[in-house]
């Protein structure tokens, strides 16, 4: 823990995830995901050592590339992320909002991945970076994942910038539940509903025809029978402010930032690279491609994530 932080913390309210066994290796078939690269050449192992030993606080912000190596896709990588693959494009906060037809086909889609997402473990690079934060060497981490393989791999100084879907949200009443919880309701509001479907995607769900779900029922808050809400924050949608308050907090308590698999096109995250820029704190950057804040790092390494954390040292 730093020496110099005097902050009392507050509490980022967040359901505890059952932790899973966690693999230090990919998931089978999770190579499909991860985006080419080279292997990681000793000089940048090297930077990237030295980047790490002399922080003292480090703020680190974790992305999609992350996980793409447990066998969760993700949306922008070249090649083989979602966008490139199909042209399905993901749930709108607007129309989630407005139209029960889309809520139930979102919900039917969830309902039929959720038993394959929810399964994914943390990888060697979750695990690393957890070894990170128990040494002392991680001030705080804050994933723009929403697959809670953080909580799973043992974390516990993290913000989960977007949310999670392993909690369920009333949108009337505000009430946090388990998904798995939900889980069950479906199951026993539809049990003579099946629907063959295809993979799933970076969030949880699967693709299906609109004639396969439209006899799927979707279940309402047991509390006030409001709408329910995976608690992640949707396309379109923003961050709550007071989330973003804390992180920026946190990183003004922190001497230097590690990004770790995002390419930061998403303002979400990329608005902490230009708070660092203004203090100005040191930024390094490991992620394969190139991202919206390349021109603010002092290091920036094109590698797997699971490749190199794993091997740096925290001291």
């Amino acid at each position: 823990m730093c020496a110099q932080m005097m902050t009392t913390w507050r509490h980022v309210p967040r359901y505890l995830v059952t932790r899973r066994g966690a693999s230090s290796s990919a998931c089978a078939g999770a190579i499909n995901f991860v985006p080419t690269s080279r292997s990681i050449e000793p000089s940048d192992l090297e930077r990237i050592q030295d980047f790490v030993s002399r922080a003292r606080c480090l703020f680190v912000i974790t992305g999609a590339g992350l996980s793409t190596e447990s066998g969760i896709p993700d949306y922008r990588s070249e090649g083989v992320g979602l966008y490139a693959r199909t042209d399905r494009r993901p749930m709108q906060h607007v129309e989630f909002l407005r139209s029960a037809k889309s809520r139930q086909r979102y919900w039917a889609r969830n309902y039929m991945g959720w038993p394959q997402f929810s399964s994914h473990k943390p990888n060697s690079a979750h695990l690393a970076l957890r070894d990170w934060e128990a040494q002392g060497k991680v001030h705080w981490l804050v994933t723009q994942n929403v697959d809670a393989l953080h909580s799973k791999a043992g974390h516990q100084r993290l913000t989960e910038l977007h949310g999670c879907t392993h909690r369920v949200v009333c949108l009337g009443c505000g009430v946090l539940s388990p998904r798995e919880d939900l889980q069950r309701r479906f199951t026993e509001m539809n049990p003579g509903w099946a629907a063959e479907a295809g993979s799933v995607a970076p969030d949880g769900d699967v693709f299906l025809e609109d004639e396969q779900v439209q006899h799927f029922r979707v279940p309402s808050c047991q509390s006030c029978g409001g709408i329910l809400k995976p608690e992640v924050t949707f396309f379109g949608d923003s961050v709550n402010r007071s989330t973003v308050q804390f992180v920026h907090e946190r990183l003004a308590e922190s001497d230097a930032v590690f990004v770790a698999g995002s390419s930061l096109q998403v303002y979400s995250a990329y608005r902490f690279l230009l708070a660092a820029s203004e203090r100005p704190i040191p930024v390094a950057i490991l992620n394969i491609g190139a991202t919206r804040a390349d021109h603010m790092a002092e290091l920036r390494v094109s590698a797997r994530c699971g490749e190199v954390l794993p091997v740096i040292q925290p001291c």
